[in-house]
């Protein structure tokens, strides 16, 4: 295994395939060539390297890389610099979406790749407050505040005309049931309320509870994230096929397979990595992710993480995904102490 620990090594270095004279100049092996030659093809029987074309050098397989990062890494921590410069850079900001950008373009400027934060589920924020305003005709502005300090806005269109008091009336109801509730709680409350209450419920709170349906109702739109420099896979050789290229900026401009991808990591904690085809998908067939969700009070509310290709430097880029994870959660969450 230190042999084919030290070819993925090399070729992530050089980018070039392996031969086994280089490996036996490597002063850790005092094996020649013709020894190196009969593991290197031992290690192609297991599917863990492969000869590309008709060069005498390997490369690894993508069984290869699952090996060498489950088994045969070693996790270089962050330099003290790379660490302050991302614990100063990603503090807490008025605007959550501002300092989710930043994440994304610290990832992709640290490691000259595509860096990429998924925004936090609706159905995790948390209701603080929520308004009505009438507009025309029996259109209402919604306005409501979650966790810390986001303020959405929101059109509905309700089924009859309401008075400016009778809005307000449902708004102070609405606060008092489910004020500090998540949005997804409420959601699925404003439900069974509708379903199985209505008889012992005024005209006041089925008004308000009809109105928090239409306005925490699933929304029809993709979840969507920020993407940071990814024309910068564009500069890897093992990308810069047209075809390839065009596979891989056709999956970030339509979003729905990325979301679905990034979506599993929020199942999983601390770092995962998708290598290759593992991800499932055909435009990342050439590609690694190495993602991490990241948690707001305590609950994992989305996922960041780096997009380069199968040939990148994992040791360095696992530590900038985690700690950036943790640092950005802290952002979004002033009130909890920063990651050490």
């Amino acid at each position: 295994m230190l042999l084919l620990k030290a070819l993925i090594e090399r070729y992530i270095s050089d980018g070039q395939p392996v031969g086994s004279r280089a490996l036996s100049k490597d002063s850790e092996f005092k094996l020649s060539p013709a020894t190196i030659r009969n593991v290197m093809s031992d290690l192609e029987d297991l599917g863990l390297i492969h000869s590309p074309h008709t060069s005498a050098g390997r490369v690894p397989t993508v069984s290869g890389y699952r090996l060498f990062v489950d088994m045969l890494l070693t996790v270089k921590p962050l330099q003290s610099e790379e660490f302050l410069r991302l614990s100063k850079s990603l503090t807490a900001k008025d605007n959550p979406a501002d300092v989710i950008g930043t994440a994304s373009r610290l990832l992709s400027e640290l490691t000259q790749m595509a860096g990429v934060v998924t925004l936090p589920k609706r159905e995790l924020l948390y209701l603080r407050h929520i308004e009505f305003l009438p507009l025309s005709n029996t259109r209402v502005l919604v306005i409501f505040v979650t966790n810390e300090q986001e303020v959405h806005n929101k059109i509905i269109t309700t089924s009859k005309l309401f008075t400016s008091p009778e809005l307000q009336q449902a708004a102070n109801y609405l606060n008092s049931v489910y004020s500090g509730k998540s949005l997804l709680t409420i959601r699925e409350a404003v439900l069974k309320e509708l379903q199985d209450d209505r008889e012992r419920m005024n005209q006041v709170m089925l008004d308000a509870i009809k109105m928090a349906q239409l306005t925490f109702e699933s929304s029809t739109e993709k979840e969507d994230f920020v993407l940071t420099g990814e024309t910068n896979l564009m500069d890897f050789s093992e990308l810069s096929d047209r075809d390839q290229l065009r596979q891989l900026f056709d999956a970030f401009s339509q979003k729905q397979g990325v979301i679905h991808l990034l979506d599993q990591c929020m199942k999983a904690e601390g770092v995962q990595i998708f290598i290759g085809e593992e991800s499932g998908y055909q435009a990342f067939h050439h590609c690694s992710l190495v993602t991490s969700s990241y948690s707001v009070s305590d609950e994992v509310v989305g996922v960041l993480g780096v997009i380069g290709p199968t040939r990148m430097a994992y040791e360095k880029i696992i530590p900038y995904v985690d700690v950036t994870a943790k640092l950005l959660g802290a952002a979004l969450n002033p009130k909890s102490a920063s990651p050490s």
